[in-house]
């Protein structure tokens, strides 16, 4: 018996601003990002969109697909966030609300940084593997904020990415030996005190690969496929130019010939989405993978792709999964094309305006105006608790 991701979307906030904008007001050449960080614009939250909102609208067309029956076997939704709404009430808990789940299920909110999404795949596939009749619902879903004129502002982002998780999955079959490597490293955290984080580049860049050669190695030790063996990479992108560096990384460490040309193709189509979204924390592998799975020239079935989940702190665990036959024809790639395409262009102004998350520290009254076009809205905060609602989007988004 196969398990894995029977279905997949993402989604992202309805604006974005480009970071052609950005680079004049950092004092840099705008090759510096679309180069340098392989980065040309990046997804921006509206004050009404928040984890809840864009985990929602990723999970939404999944939902909207099941039969009655099928719906009532997602009995465990697992949300992978490190952009926590609450101390102590998972975000997915609102998530199930708003796309009417059945009362009869398990909800968790899982968080290790980006990794945290990784996380939630294998218990998913452990449930699926202990009753294959029943599906789990993992949602990674992240707005990726940094301080205002820091060196992190242009890698910021937000996305979410839904997967349905089964037995006899139709598109990626995942294999059961994984890699791992844990260590204690202060790379990158957000203390509670703090709407952003506090980063390390440099302690970052290099913990990432560490953690890259620690599971590798021991994915090899496990027995798993050798590097000869993989046919694409996908690996966890703060930035789309992570990946590339992270890539030649493995060749060096797998001791395997680096042809420019081969190393390259079997990442390009990886990054295609992410050049667009931004960091999106623990959805970003994962929108790597759609990414992929959308673009790819040649038919991938059959394919085994290897994954690299890194969350910062640290833990990293290398994975591989195998393309299904028939796989193209469960793809959403049109929808994902919209969704892009329909965003909004803001001005560096208008990004200033709405770049602060609403975060009142009183249980008083606050209406957040109707801004974003998304299926779900953050409509207010009120006697201490966040107020959601469906919007007329949401219909539109699965007629």
């Amino acid at each position: 018996m196969q398990l894995g991701i029977d279905d997949l979307a993402f989604a992202t906030a309805d604006r974005y601003l480009d970071l052609a904008d950005l680079a004049p007001v950092h004092g840099v050449e705008v090759a510096k990002y679309t180069v340098g960080l392989g980065q040309d614009r990046m997804s921006v939250c509206a004050p009404d969109e928040d984890v809840v909102t864009l985990a929602a609208a990723a999970a939404l067309p999944l939902v909207e697909s099941l039969s009655e029956a099928e719906l009532a076997s997602v009995r465990t939704v697992l949300l992978a966030t490190e952009s926590g709404i609450d101390q102590s009430k998972s975000a997915g808990v609102y998530v199930h609300r708003l796309l009417g789940l059945p009362a009869a299920s398990r909800v968790v909110e899982l968080k290790q940084a980006c990794y945290a999404g990784t996380s939630a795949l294998q218990m998913a596939l452990a449930l699926v593997a202990r009753n294959p009749e029943q599906k789990v619902l993992v949602i990674c879903s992240d707005v990726a904020r940094y301080d205002v004129g820091s060196s992190g502002e242009p890698t910021q982002g937000c996305g979410a990415v839904a997967m349905l998780i089964t037995a006899d999955p139709r598109l990626v079959a995942i294999e059961p030996v994984s890699g791992l490597h844990t260590t204690d490293v202060m790379d990158f955290w957000r203390p509670n005190y703090r709407t952003t984080a506090v980063v390390d580049g440099r302690l970052s860049l290099r913990a990432y690969t560490d953690s890259l050669t620690g599971a590798w190695q021991d994915l090899q030790a496990q027995g798993g496929p050798a590097f000869g063996d993989i046919d694409a990479f996908v690996y966890h992108q703060p930035f789309t130019k992570m990946a590339v560096k992270a890539h030649a990384h493995l060749t060096r460490v797998a001791g395997t010939a680096r042809d420019a040309e081969v190393m390259d193709a079997q990442i390009a189509d990886t990054l295609r989405y992410n050049r667009e979204i931004g960091n999106s924390y623990t959805a970003s592998m994962y929108i790597g993978l759609a990414s992929l799975l959308d673009h790819a020239a040649a038919d991938l079935a059959g394919a085994r792709i290897g994954f690299f989940s890194y969350g910062s702190g640290s833990v990293g665990e290398f994975f591989t999964g195998v393309v299904q036959p028939g796989y193209r024809e469960h793809l959403r790639a049109a929808a994902h094309r919209r969704l892009l395409d329909d965003r909004q262009r803001v001005s560096h102004a208008e990004y200033l305006e709405v770049i602060a998350p609403v975060n009142p520290v009183d249980g008083g009254e606050h209406p957040i105006e109707a801004s974003t076009r998304s299926p779900f809205r953050l409509a207010g905060i009120s006697g201490h608790q966040r107020v959601y609602e469906r919007t007329a989007a949401a219909d539109a988004a699965v007629a």
